[in-house]
């Protein structure tokens, strides 16, 4: 692999004797890993387990993830390993046994989401913010399929998400970098690299965090992370930060075993994966506490999500378990599920800022109050309420490409589809036929 010469100057620098390791190490195969789901995956995965992620695990080698209905059934994420030292930031800073209001303010496409949603507890509020709209639905995707409904993700500029003053306990900012950790992974993102680019990416990250800053309480935390090794973009940019606003670097603990280096700049403590020294992909991990309060910031509000009526509620009630635990509201043509001790939480989000997906739709309101996909996936399901199909894999794949799956035997109406017991999406059947409503965008494109 031929990587720019500029930018294997600047490790030479950063790495001393250490370079040629780390050069060799681009040579190699990069590891498979995956997350996986713990309210969905109930048995021990068969892997190796990741040092630094409780649910993380590296495979032997790389199958077909998109031939696998299990992975379009939430049931785990693929993701780069290193990245997944996020896990270790939030158990030593936060108690995740009480809940929290978290924002990942760069979210797509959802690697980090969907590992924050498995750490914090049901009734705290994940919100996933992503600017790119296109990629914000890629987002809903992935979160959706994870089966949670604590969590709305948004589609704003971090200085409209500043504008929701002291409101998070917990900011990641995993900030848009020039990617030279995953260059033996992404050869495009080694292609397009420059002093130049690197350059574009210090100002944009420092304009991300300043923007967004106001959002976090007064000593909250805020992780940094990128996937890249130069200074600019990770240690130099927080001594700069530090002449801008108020905060504390807070120092980790990781075990020596682990391979995972400890930098400190100017008072800055910083957490670097380099891939010659452990099983993972190039990363950086910075924590800063926040050491000021920020004052109100006045934003638009929009209208307030309308709760639904009494006939429509009892209509669909049972869809879920427990349905006394949620507000029933109208939002968007679907009914929306927000769990009652975060309602009030997610209702200000929504007046507030752009929201692209929010809580647990379950239902269309204009066909019928028909059951609608994000229900399918949802560990709140109340499954004793719907009819089910078991398919083959093949059947299964089927499905999931939007191809026609005949049924055996007489069944109407809407009937959940499953693979080995996992639920992969609705069909309306149609006696001997059905309607295959597994969402058009997400279907498998070729099989």
């Amino acid at each position: 692999m031929q990587l720019p010469k500029a930018h294997t100057e600047l490790v030479k620098q950063l790495l001393g004797d250490e370079f040629p390791q780390w050069e060799k190490s681009f040579g190699e195969a990069p590891p498979v890993s995956i997350r996986v789901n713990p309210l969905k995956w109930k048995n021990n995965y068969p892997g190796t387990r990741i040092p630094w992620c409780e649910t993380g695990y590296y495979l032997p080698s790389r199958p077909s993830f998109t031939m696998d209905p299990f992975f379009h059934a939430g049931y785990y994420y693929v993701q780069e390993a290193s990245s997944m030292g996020i896990e270790q930031a939030m158990n030593q800073l936060v108690d995740l046994s009480k809940n929290v209001k978290v924002l990942d303010l760069c979210a797509a496409p959802g690697g980090k989401s969907t590992h924050l949603l498995s750490l914090i507890t049901e009734n705290s509020l994940l919100v996933s913010n992503e600017v790119i709209r296109s990629r914000a639905n890629i987002l809903v995707e992935n979160l959706v399929k994870w089966g949670r409904d604590n969590f709305i993700v948004t589609n704003n500029d971090p200085e409209h998400i500043g504008e929701l003053t002291e409101f998070f306990d917990v900011m990641l900012a995993d900030a848009p970098c020039s990617g030279e950790g995953l260059f033996r992974r992404d050869h495009d993102a080694m292609k397009e690299w420059s002093a130049g680019a690197v350059e574009l990416c210090t100002m944009r990250q420092r304009r991300i965090i300043l923007d967004a800053w106001p959002a976090l309480k007064e000593n909250g935390f805020l992780i940094y992370s990128t996937c890249t090794f130069n200074e600019e973009e990770n240690e130099k940019n927080i001594v700069w930060l530090k002449e801008k606003i108020k905060f504390e670097s807070v120092e980790l603990q990781f075990p020596a075993d682990w391979g995972i280096v400890e930098t400190k700049k100017n008072g800055i403590h910083g957490y670097r994966f380099f891939p010659h020294r452990l099983k993972g992909e190039g990363f950086f991990l910075t924590v800063l506490q926040k050491k000021e309060h920020s004052s109100s910031k006045p934003g638009k509000q929009k209208p307030v999500m309308n709760l639904l009526n009494n006939r429509e509620k009892e209509l669909v009630k049972n869809y879920v378990n427990d349905p006394a635990r949620f507000d029933f509201f109208s939002f968007d043509g679907l009914v929306t599920l927000f769990r009652k001790t975060i309602s009030s939480e997610m209702q200000t989000v929504c007046r507030r800022l752009n929201v692209v997906h929010a809580g647990l739709a379950i239902a269309e309101l204009a066909k019928g109050l028909k059951a609608v996909h994000p229900l399918a996936v949802s560990t709140e399901l109340n499954r004793r309420n719907f009819p089910e199909v078991e398919l083959s894999k093949e059947d299964a794949l089927k499905f999931l490409a939007r191809e026609e799956v005949k049924l055996v035997g007489e069944k109407t109406g809407m009937t959940l589809v499953t693979f080995k017991g996992a639920p992969l999406g609705w069909l309306n059947a149609l006696g001997n036929r059905a309607n295959n409503l597994y969402p058009k965008e997400w279907r498998i494109r070729h099989l």
